[in-house]
């Protein structure tokens, strides 16, 4: 993230996102001002609150992939949750503080996996190491744990013994013939640790999910897991080795702290359809919606302002954690957020409908693109899919059309649309190995032709 300028972030964002290119401005610029706060004087750095982001515009036109791609590019802890969840009850809704801790499980997950990958080395030759243990000929243990090798004795009581003697060779014999994955589906047998007990799900009450996590936390704890003799070939062995060998490799506490200090720096919020919980003041009969709206609002307004949240991970502070909203904002609009969220969510960019120029770069130009995973599919069945470059343009006109007719969906328009053109072919692929398919213009308009004249029918298909 250090290294990124706004251009290569904008650079970046292009090669998944198609135009929009002012919001991509945007949130590249927000990025970078996290970067330059961390370089300024502490006493200066906390008096600097981020400028948080509402992206205006239908769905399907990138809001919410351009979050999620700057999260991922930058290596932020991302959580996205729908405003809409927290009215599904009324007024009570979802507790507003959950997303704080849904982000914080996920910055807690990021670190624990970037720990492993550190002391991922050492942890295979751990692994190795125990798993020639097991691999060695001789008469085995009736129980290897943690502490060492046991046996029982004449009384019936367990005494640690001193382990087998190995011969050397015959161990770097065992080494070479694992590493070249020839005993890669013996079995072996060895301990493993298995969750005692039934697992206990625990049904929070609306606005009270940290107490239903900790009564959670509370059974689990009761329930402690225990060690099982269990038969495993030995790939699947090496893994769960490894996994073993790298928890006692991280220090959970330094994980906890450190994806703290990620989130409360560097975390995104993203918040969806921002505009469903605005209030509208034109409409008539609506007060109860209203003050479900408002009350929402006024839930989340200390949070994006800056508060501190309860976690199982300990306390964690928000005012420095970037909040996007989005929405399509057709009816209500940022106007219609109470005064004081309004104040809190400063930038504005409104994002433009796509059309069949934009549609026909989305089919081409990402290296994700839609047509490269159906090719990338159907060659899993040994056929072979290219696209002409008019039938591109056509599947593009009618996606348009068809978003100008029925519902403005965007650019998922494209998913539906493709699934009918290669339905067909994807129920016939196991037959076609080894041949070559070209779709043309002709072979869409054959798929789709009818559905498109019938507009009731292209309403429900389409």
């Amino acid at each position: 993230m250090s290294n990124l300028t706004p251009r290569e972030i904008v650079s970046e964002l292009d090669r998944y996102i198609i135009g929009q290119n002012d919001a991509k401005r945007m949130v590249a610029i927000a990025m970078r001002n996290r970067w330059r706060r961390q370089q300024i004087d502490p006493e200066l750095r906390d008096e600097i609150a981020p400028k948080n982001i509402i992206l205006m515009g239908p769905t399907g036109v990138g809001k919410t992939e351009i979050a999620r791609r700057l999260a991922r590019l930058t290596n932020c802890p991302f959580f996205k949750v729908e405003a809409t969840k927290f009215t599904e009850v009324g007024y009570v809704g979802r507790d507003v503080e959950s997303m704080i801790r849904d982000l914080m499980e996920i910055g807690v997950s990021m670190v624990r996996k970037e720990e492993t990958e550190k002391v991922r080395i050492k942890a295979e030759k751990n692994a190795e190491e125990r798993l020639i243990d097991l691999l060695l000929p001789g008469k085995k243990p009736e129980r290897q744990g943690s502490m060492g090798f046991f046996a029982g004795s004449q009384d019936g009581a367990v005494e640690p013994v001193e382990p087998p003697k190995k011969d050397d060779g015959t161990r770097e014999k065992f080494r070479q013939m694992f590493r070249q994955g020839q005993l890669d589906d013996r079995e072996v047998e060895m301990e493993v640790t298995v969750q005692s007990g039934a697992q206990v799900e625990i049904m929070a009450i609306p606005g009270m999910e940290d107490m239903g996590n900790n009564l959670q936390n509370a059974f689990s704890n009761m329930f402690p897991g225990r060690r099982k003799m269990r038969k495993m070939k030995i790939k699947d062995a090496y893994q769960a080795l490894i996994d073993e060998e790298a928890d006692k490799l991280i220090d959970p506490d330094a994980v906890n702290e450190l994806a703290r200090e990620r989130v409360e720096q560097s975390g995104i919020l993203f918040v969806d359809e921002m505009d469903k919980i605005a209030s509208r003041h034109d409409q008539t009969g609506g007060g109860s919606a209203d003050v479900s709206r408002e009350g929402v609002q006024r839930d989340l307004l200390p949070i994006v302002e800056g508060s501190v949240v309860n976690t199982k991970y300990g306390m964690i502070k928000t005012d420095h954690i970037l909040f996007i909203a989005a929405g399509a904002f057709h009816f209500a609009k940022p106007s219609d957020l109470i005064p004081e969220l309004q104040g809190r969510f400063p930038l504005r960019e409104e994002l433009s409908s796509l059309h069949k120029e934009e549609f026909y770069r989305i089919l081409t130009e990402p290296k994700n693109a839609l047509t490269v995973q159906y090719k990338a599919l159907l060659a899993t069945e040994g056929v072979t899919v290219d696209y002409t470059q008019e039938a591109l343009e056509e599947i593009s006109a009618m996606a348009e059309k068809i978003n100008e007719e029925t519902e403005n969906i965007g650019a998922r328009r494209l998913y539906t649309i493709m699934e009918k053109i290669l339905a067909t072919l994807s129920f016939e692929a196991p037959d076609k190995s080894g041949q070559k398919i070209v779709i043309d213009r002709d072979y869409v308009i054959d798929q789709l032709g009818q559905v498109v004249e019938d507009r009731d029918l292209s309403r429900y298909i389409l």
